[in-house]
Order: structure tokens, then C-alpha cells, then sequence
């Protein structure tokens, strides 16, 4: 009769052994090993070579599985794991949505982040609150930031090509050399921004708010600025040429217009309403 004692060592060094996974494989490997070693010594002996043939066969096989079941299981598992990783980052977006806190700010441009090294840009950010958050070198191209809180944010050379940014507060924020061909920014409020260089062609940008703006040398080609404001802002040397909705009125509030390029029809209104902001 075995003691409780010495049943409960054993018990615990059973339990040692199991928690090891590498040494519960070498020692499952042993005793597998000697069982069937033991079973085919006959035919060793007896007919080694046709034996060995059938050995090298089955090896083959094994390579195969490996090669074939084992690669694609493992790209099955990683590829799983990949798409997982991608809903958590979207579903922490979702859950710090209309949540007015840094902490919210950040733990959302760290997920943002997360998703471009994923090659992930089109995200829904509506109503997040991202302000004074860096966002420079981001991809944000075709996401939407409609009504998201991104004042005193840096956007130095993001992508917001095609990006939904209606409503969206810019105030403040610094968007130099950034993207935002063909932007959607209806109603956005880019007041005290800071614009140098950044690409506006083709964007949407009706009743968008650019007081006190910087724009120097933006390429603001063939938007559309059906009543936006110009207030005391900056377009030195900016690149208005196809704009749609442009007018005189809008113009004259701004602060200069020194370089800046236009239509025709509209430079020659400024010349003749407003000459001095086209001066030195």
C-alpha cells in the first residue's frame, strides 16, 4: 500500500512533469519510440532494406504534410490573428468615441497608428476627440473625421486625400504640407491653422471657416469655396486657379494676396477693388 504521503509526492511530481510541455514531449517521444523500435526489430533483421524503402516513403509524406498542412495552418492561424488584432484596434476607436479626454485623444491615435502599420487607412473616426494629438506622416486617406475634434492637433504631411472632414474642428492645428486632395470639408473650421504648402485641389470646402489661416503656397486648384471665410487669412503665393464659387466679396477680408494666383476674371476684380493686397 502506498502511503498518502508518498501519493501525494507522486502526485506532485506527475504535475512537474506535465507543466514542462518540452519535457512531457521528450519523454512521450521515448516511450513511443521504444514501443515501435521494439515492434519492427523483426523486420530489421529480416528484409532491412525493403523496410528501410517503406521508412524513406513515409518520411517523404511527412515533408509533404509539413510543407503543404503545416504552412497553410500556420498562415490560416496568423492571418486569424492579424484580423483580430485589427477589430480590437477598431472596437477601443468605438469605445473612446465622444469620450472628451486626453487620455481618450491618445489611446486613439495610438490605434490609429496601429492600424497604418496593418495597411489600414480608411477608418471611422466620427466624433472623436483628437485634440492636441500628433498625427504627422499619418494615413488617413478615405476615413471619416466628420464632426471629430482635432484642434491644436500636428497634421505635418498627413494623408487626407478624399477624407470626410465635414464639421470637422480644426482650429488651431498645424497642417503644413499635408494632403488633402480632394477632401470633403464642408463647414470645417480651420481657423488659425496653419495650411503652408498643403494640397487643397479639388477639395470641398463650402462654408469652411479660414480665419487668421496661413496659407502660404497652398495649391488650392479647382476647390470648391462657396462661401468660405478669408478673414485676415494669409494665401501668399497660394494657387486658387479653377476655384468654383470664389468671389471678390471673400477675398477682399483677406490678408494678402500677394503671389497668389487666380482666374483671370477674379484677378482682375482684385486689381481693381482691392489692389493694395496683391502688393508688397
Amino acid at each position: 500500500m502506498i502511503g498518502e504521503n508518498q501519493r501525494k509526492r507522486l502526485e506532485e511530481y506527475v504535475n512537474s512533469i506535465i507543466e514542462k510541455p518540452i519535457l512531457t514531449s521528450s519523454i512521450v517521444l521515448v516511450i513511443l519510440a521504444l514501443v515501435v523500435i521494439g515492434f519492427s526489430l523483426k523486420y530489421y533483421f529480416a528484409d532491412f532494406d525493403s523496410f528501410f524503402a517503406q521508412v524513406m516513403a513515409e518520411a517523404h509524406g511527412m515533408l509533404f504534410d509539413i510543407a503543404v498542412i503545416g504552412i497553410l495552418i500556420f498562415w490560416l492561424n496568423k492571418n486569424g490573428e492579424m484580423r483580430q488584432r485589427i477589430r480590437t484596434y477598431k472596437d477601443e476607436i468605438d469605445d473612446f468615441r465622444l469620450w472628451e479626454s486626453e487620455e481618450a485623444a491618445f489611446r486613439t491615435v495610438g490605434n490609429i497608428k496601429r492600424l497604418n502599420r496593418h495597411n489600414i487607412h480608411e477608418i471611422n473616426l466620427v466624433n472623436c476627440h483628437l485634440s492636441r494629438t500628433n498625427l504627422n506622416y499619418v494615413n488617413l486617406a478615405s476615413s471619416n473625421l466628420n464632426s471629430a475634434d482635432m484642434s491644436n492637433g500636428f497634421l505635418i504631411e498627413t494623408n487626407l486625400q478624399n477624407t470626410r472632414l465635414n464639421q470637422t474642428n480644426l482650429e488651431n492645428s498645424n497642417l503644413n504640407q499635408a494632403d488633402l486632395t480632394g477632401a470633403y470639408a464642408s463647414g470645417a473650421n480651420f481657423k488659425d491653422a496653419y495650411l503652408i504648402k498643403a494640397k487643397l485641389n479639388n477639395a470641398f470646402l463650402i462654408k469652411s471657416n479660414f480665419k487668421n489661416a496661413f496659407l502660404m503656397e497652398a495649391d488650392m486648384r479647382g476647390c470648391y469655396l462657396t462661401g468660405a471665410d478669408f478673414e485676415n487669412a494669409s494665401l501668399y503665393k497660394a494657387d486658387l486657379r479653377g476655384a468654383k464659387g470664389l468671389t471678390i466679396e471673400q477675398l477682399t477680408k483677406a490678408k494678402t494676396l500677394y503671389l497668389a494666383q487666380f482666374d483671370e476674371e477674379i484677378l482682375n476684380q482684385i486689381k481693381s477693388n482691392v489692389p493694395e493686397l496683391v502688393g508688397k
